[in-house]
């Protein structure tokens, strides 16, 4: 027997084949377009999202010769807080509204005043962030009124595909918990956040536990999708806590870093327990359990538009190898050079969305080598962010697993390490959320009996890199400089952001 794994990410969907002994089988990947109208504005098709999957599901099961049958259940995974909108005959009525939109501040700023932080901690347990999905809605209430009066239902991106393949409006807890509509404690949606803004209920889908059958495939979609009518489909997760399923991330002790467009440490947690400072997300896990996040905006992404935009030779393979080996060269702390990853704005710790990415302490003896080190060193500095605050919870950290696209990168394991002081792991997994998705359809379907159980059989660790003191010591000393930078330029950041040239 078979699972599908399907993870809408923000730029490509990626679907799996796993089979019951955990092995991935088959993987496919299409790429769909983000939109950017307004500078900080980012939005996407709901339509190029099933279009990729729909073909990704048939050309997968085509190439894997897996007969339609064989595959027992699916589990969705995808980028979270996006907001799509529905009318009472299902069409898609707005691009939908992505987790890295930055047009919602005002709302933002209007929700604080409105609850105050002790409304948001005891409501929701989150801050009020212009990623998350109730800022999108208050947003488009008072800016495109027409589109707001045809609302039916409000949808997450998996969810759409959710509704796609089996008619229903559902979601669960883990993506839910990102919306800032949503009690964490109780996992339940938060009747006086929805009261307080006059959302309307019945336009909500209903939330399960991830691993709860929520629907099946219907006879059209399996005709779109070569899938067998029936498949069951579970509730799955929002990419991180199905990331974290994916590297075995759900016992306390373990902490999961995903270094991929955008930066996450997570830690999972036995017990409900919001950061009271609101500082990091406190959101369902999984696996029936909560998790505490901090999540970067840039990531591996900073070293993408360093390539792409700086570096971007002819053959981006060579382009990639030989600037990490330059960086290599660079030692540790890059001669004083630091870098700020906040090129889409900054989450945590500082919930900024004009904060800017920036090259401090360049001077004539710098070369690319340095420069491009300096990129992995601020952004596994970013992450370091979170994990102090990780650690400020009384959270313990005995090992974190990595995973992502800049997780390929054994320098940059190296640099996270260091500044980590910590071994940083890989496992014998590496499809991610996709396959976290998989793990949850197979846990659904019945072949385990809960996801931990399921994660003790299938993930174990492969390799592991270990902290070199002397960069330790190194990093330091420079790690406190990097967090006293963006006091000093917040200032110059948000005048920068309101200038109109």
């Amino acid at each position: 027997m078979y699972f599908l794994g399907i993870d809408l990410g923000t730029s490509s969907v990626k679907i799996i084949l796993m089979d019951d002994g955990g092995k991935v089988v088959s993987s496919v990947s299409k790429e769909y377009p983000v939109y950017y109208p307004e500078p900080g504005w980012a939005e996407q098709n709901p339509e190029d999202w099933w279009n990729a999957t729909k073909d990704g599901i048939n050309e997968l099961i085509s190439k894997s010769g897996v007969k339609s049958g064989d595959i027992k259940g699916i589990g969705l995974s995808g980028q979270m807080h996006g907001l799509v909108l529905l009318d009472k005959d299902n069409n898609v009525i707005t691009p939908a509204i992505l987790w890295c939109d930055q047009r919602t501040q005002e709302e933002c700023d209007y929700i604080i005043e409105k609850i105050g932080k002790e409304g948001l901690l005891k409501y929701t347990g989150n801050k009020a962030l212009t990623g998350f999905t109730a800022p999108k809605i208050l947003w488009v209430r008072k800016h495109l009124k027409d589109v707001y009066s045809r609302i039916a239902h409000i949808l997450l991106p998996k969810d759409y595909i959710r509704f796609k393949l089996t008619g229903d409006y559902a979601t669960e807890v883990s993506d839910a918990s990102g919306t800032l509509l949503f009690d964490v404690s109780n996992r339940r949606w938060s009747k006086e956040m929805i009261d307080i803004f006059e959302i309307p209920e019945n336009a909500l889908p209903k939330c399960y536990e991830s691993t709860d059958v929520t629907g099946y495939v219907t006879k059209e979609a399996a005709d779109l999708t070569g899938l067998e009518e029936g498949t069951i489909v579970v509730g799955g997760g929002g990419d991180q806590a199905s990331g974290a399923v994916g590297t075995g991330t759900v016992k306390s002790g373990i902490v999961s870093v995903a270094l991929g467009t955008s930066g996450v440490v997570f830690a999972s947690q036995d017990k409900y327990a919001a950061d009271e400072e609101l500082r990091l997300h406190s959101f369902c896990h999984a696996n029936g359990k909560w998790h505490v996040m901090g999540v970067m905006l840039s990531a591996a992404s900073c070293l993408k538009w360093w390539i792409d935009n700086v570096n971007n030779y002819s053959n981006e393979a060579m382009t990639f190898d030989g600037l990490l080996g330059e960086a290599e060269k660079a030692q540790p702390g890059s001669d004083g050079l630091v870098f700020l990853p906040y090129l889409m704005g900054e989450r945590t710790p500082y919930s900024d969305p004009y904060a800017k990415g920036s090259f401090v302490g360049l001077s004539i003896t710098h070369n690319r080598g340095h420069m491009t080190r300096s990129i992995l060193e601020g952004v596994a500095f970013g992450l370091r962010d979170s994990l102090e605050l990780i650690k400020d919870l009384n959270i313990p950290v005995n090992e974190v697993r990595v995973s992502g696209g800049g997780a390929k990168s054994k320098l940059w394991r190296q640099i996270l390490a260091d500044i980590f002081n910590v071994r940083i792991d890989m496992i014998n997994a590496t499809e991610g959320p996709s396959f976290g998705a998989a793990i949850m359809a197979s846990v659904g379907y019945g072949l385990y009996k809960d996801v931990d159980e399921a994660c003790s059989k299938l993930i174990k660790v492969t390799d592991s890199v270990y902290p070199i003191q002397e960069n330790v010591e190194k990093y330091n000393k420079l790690y406190p400089i990097y967090v006293s930078l963006y006091s000093k330029l917040k200032g110059a950041f948000e005048e920068i952001g309101k200038l109109k040239l």
